[in-house]
């Protein structure tokens, strides 16, 4: 039985940036108030026209190229959005068409915040049981696209972006371990209270946008992560010293700050782009991966722990050795 390594990373965001003091002039809050309350300084936004799967297919050819090898290589690929291009077909087939791929498996993966660590989780399974033994998996999404932009709750919030990994089979553990949750019974705290066969009527006169209870999902989120973190250790039987990074999806800097107490790990240790990115939902965390591997930071040999937690609810953490 094969392992699954990454062997490449990739990252796009759109060239539009939106600051606070953008938002200032939009709506009713404060540079301060976005900074203390959440940490993010500005988001970048997609452009008219711009689409999710353009940003997967920016994020791809990046992964492929740090992992140097030909899209013909690749047998199989996972989009993790919220955000597709379409109804259908998945965003992932039109990325697979743009890529010049012909035939091998391609699907989308939706478990909002996160997403990346389920589609991580799916494609690790296939290339362990020997159904793959090189995918490409992309985090992408263009929020911008469902916000409401006089909601100062949510719209100071999210930004658009995609990330990218090449996950190849190797002799050598890579993935050490995937862990997936979701309960379904706290839905009306993160949502999008509309859809094709829900609603339609809103969805299509555009009122299908994000609505969040945020003291609800903060409180949610820490507790959760916190509970993510002791079950990842123990089902490694490893200590809390014995992580190099965490890499967590960029919601929020405080629950990312206790997140890192939990572990015992300083920020130092913490990988954040919470600050430039805001939070872009299933690409936030190969983003952040991505940054930390092209400044120097992550090296080989690295346990990395990635853990996300999102609208569904939806929890997950993998544990990685670079």
């Amino acid at each position: 039985m094969s392992y699954a390594r990454i062997t490449g990373t990739g990252a796009y965001l759109p060239e539009k940036v939106l600051t606070n003091a953008d938002l200032e002039r939009m709506v009713e809050t404060s540079d301060v108030w976005i900074r203390e309350r959440t940490g993010i300084l500005e988001r970048h936004v997609a452009a008219d026209g711009e689409t999710t799967c353009d940003l997967a297919e920016a994020a791809a050819r990046c992964a492929l190229e740090a992992a140097g090898i030909e899209p013909r290589e690749i047998d199989l690929i996972i989009v993790a959005t919220t955000t597709p291009n379409r109804v259908f077909p998945s965003t992932a087939c039109l990325l697979q068409a743009r890529l010049g791929i012909h035939g091998c498996p391609a699907f989308d993966v939706q478990a909002v915040c996160t997403g990346f660590v389920y589609a991580l989780a799916v494609a690790e399974k296939f290339i362990r049981t020997g159904a793959a033994r090189c995918a490409l998996i992309v985090g992408a999404e263009t929020l911008s696209r469902i916000l409401d932009w006089s909601d100062r709750s949510t719209c100071v919030l999210f930004g658009d972006g995609a990330g990218a990994l090449v996950l190849e089979a190797s002799e050598t553990p890579g993935v050490l371990s995937t862990h997936l949750h979701a309960d379904g019974h706290y839905e009306h705290l993160l949502t999008v209270p509309a859809g094709i066969s829900e609603h339609p009527e809103r969805f299509r006169s555009g009122e299908a946008t994000v609505q969040m209870k945020g003291n609800e999902v903060f409180r949610m989120a820490v507790n959760t992560l916190g509970r993510m973190v002791t079950e990842v250790l123990h089902a490694n039987g490893l200590h809390k010293s014995d992580i190099d990074w965490l890499i967590p999806h960029q919601a929020n800097i405080r629950i990312i700050k206790a997140t890192a107490r939990k572990l015992g790990l300083p920020m130092e240790r913490v990988v954040v782009t919470v600050d430039r990115h805001g939070n872009t939902s299933a690409a936030s965390i190969p983003l952040a991966l991505d940054a930390a591997i092209r400044d120097g930071r992550v090296q080989p040999g690295a346990t990395l722990l990635m853990e996300a937690f999102g609208g569904g609810f939806t929890w997950g953490a993998a544990l990685v050795r670079f």
